[in-house]
This record gives C-alpha cells, structure tokens and sequence, in this order.
C-alpha cells in the first residue's frame, strides 16, 4: 500500500505546457517519500529469452481483481507497446503509469521493427537495436517483446499471457483503422494512461530541424566532418565563417560586458567621492563660519581684546566718595625754632586771601620745597 501511494504522488506530477509561467496548481507537487535504493542492477530480459510458461490454461484477470490485489505468484500481467524512438521522459512516464495501473503489475513492453515502422509510420532516427536496449534499461520494465506486431491479436496475447493494454485512450489511426485497440476496448482489456503534455518524439525531431545550422555548427566543432553531417564543401565553409563571426561577436559582447561594469564602478566610485567630497565641503564651510562668521569666534576674541585695550589705556577715575584736599585732617603742626612768640591760632584757609601764618604744616613744608 505504501508503494501505491508513493506512486500515485508521482503520477500526480504533470509536466508544465511550453510557455506557461513557471507556476504549479495546488496538489500536483510532489510529497515527501522515504530515503531508499529501489533501483535494479540488470536490464529487463527479452521475451523470446525467458524460460516457457508452464502448461496452465491462460486465464485472464478482471479488473475488479486486479484492483483488489493479486497473489505474488500471479502478478497482473500489464502489455505496453510503441516505437519509443528518441526515447525520452514521456515515454518513461507512459510506462510508470502502466506499471502502476495495479498493486501487483508485471509490465510487458513490446517495441516494433524497423520495417514496420517504417512502413507503417516513418523514418526512425534510432534502429530497432538502439530501441530495443533503450527500454531494457527503463526501470518499470519487466519484459521485452522484440518485433512487436502492429496490431494485437489474440494469438499474441494469449501468447504472451496480457490481462491488460495499456496506452493513452486516443484513438489511433493507422494501418487502415480508425483506432487500432478498438477491438482490445471492446473486450474490456484497455487500461488508459496520460500523455506527458510538451514533449514527444516529433517535437524534438522539430526543434532540431528549426534550429539545423546550430547543431550542424555544434557537431563540426566537436570533430564530426561534413561528410558525416552529409553537409556540402560550400556550407561547411558557410559554417566555418559563422563561427568565426560568432567568435568575434561573443568578443564584443564581452569586452562591452566588461566595459559596462568598468564604467559602473567608475559611477559608483565617483558616486562615492563627490559624497564625500559635499560631506567635507559642509563640515569645511561649517567651521569656517563658526570661526568667521557673524557671530564667529574671531568676532568675539576682537571685541574682548578691543575691550581690554581701551580699559588699558583710559585713565582710571578716583571714586566719588574720596575726601577732598581741604575735607583732609590737618597735618600735625610744630614750632620753628626761631619764633619765640606763640602765635595765634591759625584761621581757618581762604581762597581769597594769600597771607600765611606763622603755623606752618606739613604740606606748606612740602611746597617750599618744591
């Protein structure tokens, strides 16, 4: 049971549509499976290499049993056939999903010849060898069958002992037929699968001729000649010169690359020094200002050394409070020793009168001196 869950998260996946924009709907991511090595180590056999079925009647599963579950020993044996030339992962999921049509499935892969397909479909690029190996090596594929016909008979599956066909339910058209399992439909043996959306053999085959000068181009440079490349003299010299160009252009495309950067990181550095430049320009201009300015430092260092060159030079005026010449307190008086009468008593100074005592003071002293 847990491998048919794991399984139906795997089928949930659906390859995206060419063009879409990247985006998963709900429910179609993929969960979280357990860490394990479930990868085989031989290719899937041939069916003409197996050993003979034993002699049991061959009888059919139906689907109700099938679905419930078969016994180990009777798997449901589950028939898948193509061209599958350039095999790719559409062709791998076809087969995941026929492998996990069932919880016991035994898968039975038939691969037509070349001269059926050719016949029937068209020119392969690989040939029925490369195909043949190719789903050998696919790891939901338990069987083989070489040379498969191009429409199921009941010969053929009762050969091979088929429960089931598997293939997407689109009617197939071919060989004269409106849809070549018609009748395996009609028998109730159809198990329907989904075509991987995006990818299929003619689309790669398409993109290759779209794009036919590149991988000629591609295939010269690597060695191959242009007789291998079935290419003529004047278009492998057409090639040549191609590439030559090519080189030139991928020459300048990088030294424009280089240049562009070049000059953006000259941007980026000249971005860099004019920032710092308008930085230290504003501090500059800041302490310029600070300094000249109108209401700078130096303003005031002038006016407060203008102020003290005036204090230094104006005379300093005696305070109002400081007693005059004539407020002073007399000078001790004394005698001349050659005036033996006493005097009278000095009168008081006058500015009108010019005659001195006999008392004569200290200052009186003084200015007879001078």
């Amino acid at each position: 049971m847990e491998a048919q869950s794991s399984s139906g998260l795997l089928l949930s996946r659906k390859r995206k549509r060419d063009g879409s924009n990247g985006e998963t709907e709900e429910g179609e991511r993929l969960g979280k499976i357990p860490r394990c090595t479930v990868g085989l180590k031989h290719p899937a056999p041939f069916a003409d290499e197996l050993v003979p079925a034993d002699d049991k009647p061959y009888e059919r599963v139906s689907m109700d049993e099938a679905k419930r579950g078969t016994p180990l020993e009777r798997p449901v044996r589950v028939y898948a056939d193509g061209i599958f030339d350039v095999f790719h992962s559409g062709h791998a999921r076809a087969l995941m999903q026929a492998k996990c049509l069932f919880p016991n499935t035994h898968l039975i892969v038939g691969v037509c010849s070349d001269d059926l397909t050719h016949k029937y479909k068209g020119f392969t690029v690989m040939n029925e060898d490369e195909r043949y190996d190719a789903i050998r090596h696919c790891r939901y594929v338990d069987e083989v069958v070489r040379n498969a016909p191009w429409t199921l008979t009941p010969e053929f599956l009762a050969r091979h002992r088929i429960d089931f066909v598997a293939h997407d339910d689109i009617p197939y058209s071919s060989a004269g037929s409106d849809d070549v399992y018609k009748h395996i439909k009609e028998a109730g043996m159809f198990a329907p699968t989904q075509r991987t959306e995006g990818i299929s053999t003619s689309d790669i085959i398409t993109r290759i001729v779209r794009d036919y000068d590149v991988y000629v181009r591609r295939n010269l440079q690597r060695g191959y000649t242009a007789k291998e490349l079935n290419v003529s003299f004047i278009n492998e010299k057409k090639y040549h010169l191609q590439e030559r160009v090519d080189k030139v252009k991928r020459k300048v495309r990088d030294v424009e690359e280089k240049s562009k950067e070049f000059v953006q990181k000259v941007e980026e550095k000249s971005i860099d020094l004019i920032q710092k430049w308008e930085e230290k320009s504003r501090e500059f201009i800041g302490n310029f200002l600070q300094m000249f300015g109108p209401e700078g430092a130096l303003k005031h260092m002038l006016k407060e050394g203008k102020g003290r060159m005036l204090q230094a030079i104006s005379p300093r005026q005696s305070p109002n409070s400081s007693p005059t010449r004539e407020e002073r307190s007399p000078s001790p008086t004394f005698r001349l020793p050659f005036f033996t009468k006493t005097s009278p008593p000095p009168s008081p100074p006058s500015h009108h009168s010019g005659a001195r005592g006999y008392l004569i003071s200290d200052d009186d002293d003084e200015d007879d001196e001078n």
